[in-house]
């Protein structure tokens, strides 16, 4: 293996202007891990606020990290084993979303725990492959893992056309919900077709004043729109928040659950995941794909725009996807 290779990296905390495109140290994978050549990653709005982005600890409190190398949805092959992996070989086509605590995949290589890589889906190209694992394990969590959604209840999801929002609408869907989402008037006919029952313009209409009984409140915005949400729940409904945790006084008074969650690493969900889109039920949603060297300006774009979906990195235009 080569002893170096071309990534983004930050050498201080801040935002996108301080993302070099560079060479840098070729990671070596550790037991359990497997080194994994890039073809593509995925970049997360906010990822640059949060502390585990920087440091080795969720929180904050840990050593700090940089050079770090963001982006931490990734698409590739395995082509290093570490001491200790039975489960994937070398020629692997994998996916998987990294933790936010290690280094990205903005890069050429990257070194990723086993565990948390699963199958690449076979309908899917790595660009669009690379847009899937956080927004969707993250959709699958809330939806499956939090709320136990079951056929016939109603979901009502805030921020239906964004990257979250595009699989949440759709897994609620697959999954026999009946599904109410908010997104700008562009978005109406888009978010419909991804199976959503109703959509609400949120910058023309009061959602609170257009739905009641929901049986799961999906809240992708957070701030006024979480605290409206509350008057749309059933009792023993359940609000689930990836933005903020939610005011447990709150939920008492409107006799509902309410919870706050980060995403998680998960092996079972990608494969979940994988196989739903290997069905044709399941579609990523990608804004747009640039190259590694206009990473700065892809991070730049979800600071001033709001795009469609993922914005994805492809790694080295050489490969074939």
């Amino acid at each position: 293996m080569t002893s170096t290779m071309h990534a983004v990296r930050a050498h201080r905390r801040g935002g996108p202007e301080q993302f070099v495109y560079e060479s840098a140290p070729c990671p070596e994978p550790a037991g359990g891990e497997v080194l994994v050549a890039v073809y593509a990653a995925s970049i997360t709005a906010g990822e640059l606020e949060w502390d585990a982005s920087w440091t080795d600890s969720l929180d904050g409190t840990g050593r700090d990290r940089t050079p770090t190398i963001p982006s931490h949805e990734v698409s590739g092959v395995v082509v290093e084993v570490g001491a200790g992996v039975t489960d994937l070989a070398v020629g692997d086509e994998v996916y998987g979303l990294i933790p936010f605590t290690r280094d990205g995949a903005a890069a050429e290589y990257v070194a990723v725990p086993a565990s948390m890589l699963a199958a690449k889906p076979s309908q899917l190209d790595h660009d669009r492959t690379a847009a899937v694992p956080l927004a969707a394990l993250t959709a699958w969590q809330a939806l499956v893992d939090h709320a136990g959604l079951q056929p016939g209840q109603h979901v009502l999801v805030h921020g239906g056309a964004g990257g979250v929002g595009t699989f949440a609408v759709q897994i609620a869907t697959t999954l026999g919900g009946r599904v109410t989402a908010t997104a700008s008037a562009r978005d109406t006919d888009f978010v419909t077709a991804l199976g959503a029952q109703g959509v609400i313009d949120y910058r023309a209409e009061r959602f609170e004043d257009l739905v009641r009984d929901a049986d799961v409140v999906l809240d992708l915005v957070g701030g006024e729109t979480q605290d409206r949400s509350w008057v749309t729940l059933r009792p023993g409904g359940t609000l689930i928040s990836i933005v903020q945790p939610p005011d447990p006084e709150k939920a008492a008074a409107h006799d509902v659950r309410a919870l706050f969650f980060i995403v998680e690493p998960d092996r079972a969900g990608l494969m979940a995941i994988a196989e739903l889109i290997d069905k044709g039920r399941l579609m990523p949603v990608v804004d747009r794909v640039v190259p590694l060297t206009e990473t700065r300006a892809a991070y730049e774009a979800l600071v001033t725009e709001h795009p469609r979906g993922k914005v994805v990195l492809h790694v080295d235009g050489n490969r074939s996807t």
